[in-house]
């Protein structure tokens, strides 16, 4: 082996090693242990009478992670026959967006994002949909899944 073809192949070994390095990198920080470890805890919000036959319906709720007692909120939307539920937090800057019964929209007061009924991106810099939240309906009452 000449010099040449020895620091060729030493050259693809470090990059190759970087590469490699910089991915493990990269999966770390897009899935972070904090998540990966925490359980989804249901929460009711409603009764199941409550729930809207069509639109949007604004729901606050409060529960326990921990020592701490977090207040907040969630959208119930009831569209094109599906029910689902929406959080309220922006996925640009996670800001709290509020609906707009006129528009017909989520609008968000930080950046001016703007979200559909389905939590859609329709304009602004969100650069995802609404996050959409996970629910059971159980003996007559409405059940949000909330990390903690």
């Amino acid at each position: 082996m000449d010099r040449r073809e020895f620091l060729s192949r030493l050259i693809k070994i470090f990059f190759t090693g970087v590469a490699v390095v910089s991915g493990l990198i990269a999966l770390i920080f897009a899935y972070p242990a904090r998540i990966r470890k925490r359980k989804t805890l249901f929460i009711p919000v409603l009764d199941e009478l409550d729930i809207p036959r069509r639109g949007v319906k604004t729901v606050n709720f409060s529960y326990k992670r921990g020592e701490q007692l977090i207040s907040t909120r969630a959208f119930i939307v009831q569209h094109k026959g599906r029910l689902f539920a929406l959080s309220p937090v922006c996925s640009h800057l996670g800001c709290l967006v509020n609906w707009h019964r006129k528009k017909g929209q989520f609008l968000c007061p930080c950046h001016g994002g703007k979200y559909d009924i389905e939590g859609n991106v329709i304009a602004g810099p969100p650069p995802r949909p609404l996050t959409r939240l996970p629910m059971k309906l159980d003996k007559g009452k409405l059940y949000l899944g909330i990390k903690v």
